[in-house]
């Protein structure tokens, strides 16, 4: 059974920082491309980041280009989001994904095959 559980969410003041994790289970992590997705209140589903099964390739939404960033542990079955700067419009549950397709395809249509639960991060003015 395939589980992907978050941490590391929690309140934060504006400027600050996070490190937010999902332990994977249940699958072969190195072939799947993991990714980290939000919602924010009223809004959507957003793409945030993705990493190929090999950590070689990553992919970011420009609203987190050059602060958030994403990596993965393969040994530890582990993929994380370190969150530089967060402002109050990154209030938001973020949720960790994986999928079997190309890297290319989660942000472009912002589908995985599994899904965590998500973590809530609030980011106080």
């Amino acid at each position: 059974q395939v589980q992907l559980v978050e941490s590391g969410g929690g309140l934060v003041q504006a400027g600050g920082s996070l490190r937010l994790s999902c332990a994977t289970s249940g699958l072969p992590s190195s072939a799947y491309v993991l990714g980290w997705f939000r919602q924010r209140p009223g809004k959507d589903r957003e793409f945030l980041a993705s990493i190929s099964g090999d950590g070689e390739t990553t992919y970011y939404d420009d609203s987190v280009k050059g602060r958030f960033t994403i990596s993965r542990d393969n040994t530890k079955e582990m993929v994380y989001l370190q969150m530089n700067n967060l402002q109050h419009e990154d209030t938001a549950v973020y949720r960790c994904a994986a999928d079997r397709r190309s890297i290319m395809y989660m942000r472009l249509d912002n589908y995985a095959d599994y899904w965590g639960q998500g973590t809530q991060v609030t980011v106080s003015s």
